[in-house]
C-alpha cells in the first residue's frame, strides 16, 4: 500500500461547510462513516483506529453537528440535503468516482438509506456505492412500511412498543421547548445517557449541547415515507439486540427493500459503535472484503 495520509479538511456543500477527516492508506478501500443524533464524528474514533490500518477512512461532521456549520432553516435538514452533503464528500475524497463503502449509525444510517435507495436513479450516486452497513437506523421508507403494516395486521402492541422507545421523536415536534431543555440541561442529559448506555467518554463535550439542539430539526424536517422501492447495493444490517430506541419489528422486513442483505445480530445497546468498536470494525472489514471479492469474480478482474 502507498504511504498513509491523514488530513482534516473543510468542504462546501450548498448552504453549509462540512468538516471531515480522512485517514489510512491512500490506495485502501474507501469507507465513509456517517454519525447520528446527537453525535459528531468523534463517535467513530475507536472504529476509525481499527479500520484505518488497511482502509482509507472518511468521517465527517454532518450539517449542524461538530465543526460543520448549520443550515439557516429547518428545510436544510431534509434527507435530500443530507444526500447532497454525501455527494459533496464523495466528490472531494474520490474525484475519480471509484466506489466507496458506506457505514451509518442512527440518523447517519437513516440518511444513507435515502442515498442507497436512489442510487440507481441519481447520476451523482450511480455506480459509486459499493456497499452499505446500516446500524440502528432504518430508512424512512422502512419506517413508513412498518407503521402501515402494523396497523393493517393489527399489531398494535408492536406499534406501541416502538412508539414508547422513540418517544423523543414526538417530543421534538414541540416548538422551542426541546432546544431550551437541551441547552439548559445538556450536561446532565449527556451524563445520564452515558450511564444508561454504558458509555465511557462517548461525546465531545464541547459541541454536545449545540449538536443536540440543532439535531432536533432532523426529526422535524423528515417524515416516514410510503414509497416502495428496492436497491441493488449490497447491504449489511447490524442489529443491536438490546437497542433502547429501535425494536426488532422495525427491522423485520429490511430484505424487501434490500434483497442483497446480510444481517448480524449483536448483543449490545444502541451505541454499539462505541461499546463494541472492534466488533463493528471487524464486520465492516469482512463485508468490504466479501463484496470486493464478489465484484472481482463477476468482472473477471
Amino acid at each position: 500500500m502507498t504511504k498513509d495520509a491523514c488530513m482534516t479538511d473543510r468542504i462546501s456543500s450548498a448552504d453549509v461547510e462540512l468538516d471531515l477527516k480522512v485517514s489510512g492508506p491512500e490506495d485502501g478501500p474507501v469507507v465513509v462513516l456517517v454519525h447520528g443524533f446527537p453525535d459528531n464524528r468523534s463517535v467513530w474514533s475507536r472504529v476509525v483506529e481499527d479500520l484505518e490500518v488497511d482502509h482509507r477512512v472518511v468521517a465527517y461532521d454532518v450539517r449542524g453537528a461538530g465543526a460543520s456549520t448549520a443550515p439557516s432553516s429547518r428545510s436544510g435538514y431534509r434527507v435530500a440535503r443530507l444526500v447532497d452533503d454525501l455527494v459533496a464528500v464523495l466528490d472531494h475524497v474520490t474525484p475519480d468516482g471509484r466506489p466507496v463503502h458506506l457505514v451509518g449509525h442512527d440518523w447517519g444510517s437513516i440518511q444513507l438509506w435515502s442515498a442507497v435507495m436512489r442510487e440507481d436513479r441519481d447520476a451523482r450516486l450511480t455506480g459509486r456505492l459499493a456497499s452499505f452497513t446500516s446500524i440502528s437506523g432504518p430508512g424512512l421508507d422502512q419506517v413508513g412500511h412498518f407503521l402501515r403494516e402494523s396497523v393493517r395486521r393489527g399489531h398494535y402492541t408492536q406499534l406501541v412498543g416502538q412508539a414508547l422507545r422513540a418517544w423523543h421523536a414526538g417530543a421534538f415536534q414541540v416548538p422551542f421547548l426541546p432546544e431550551l431543555v437541551l441547552g439548559r440541561l445538556g450536561g446532565p442529559i449527556r451524563a445520564r445517557l452515558e450511564k444508561s448506555q454504558h458509555l465511557d467518554g462517548h461525546w465531545d463535550d464541547s459541541t454536545f449541547r449545540a449538536d443536540a439542539r440543532r439535531g432536533v430539526n432532523l426529526y422535524r424536517a423528515n417524515r416516514p415515507s410510503l414509497r416502495r422501492a428496492t436497491t441493488s447495493v449490497p447491504v449489511q444490517l447490524i442489529v443491536p439486540t438490546k437497542d433502547s430506541f429501535v425494536t426488532p419489528g422495525l427491522l423485520a422486513d429490511v430484505s424487501s427493500f434490500a434483497p442483497d442483505l446480510r444481517r448480524i445480530d449483536v448483543v449490545a445497546n444502541h451505541w454499539v459503535v462505541r461499546t463494541q468498536p472492534g466488533r463493528i470494525a471487524g464486520a465492516v472489514r469482512t463485508f468490504v472484503q466479501d463484496v470486493s471479492e464478489r465484484e472481482a469474480a463477476q468482472t473477471g478482474a
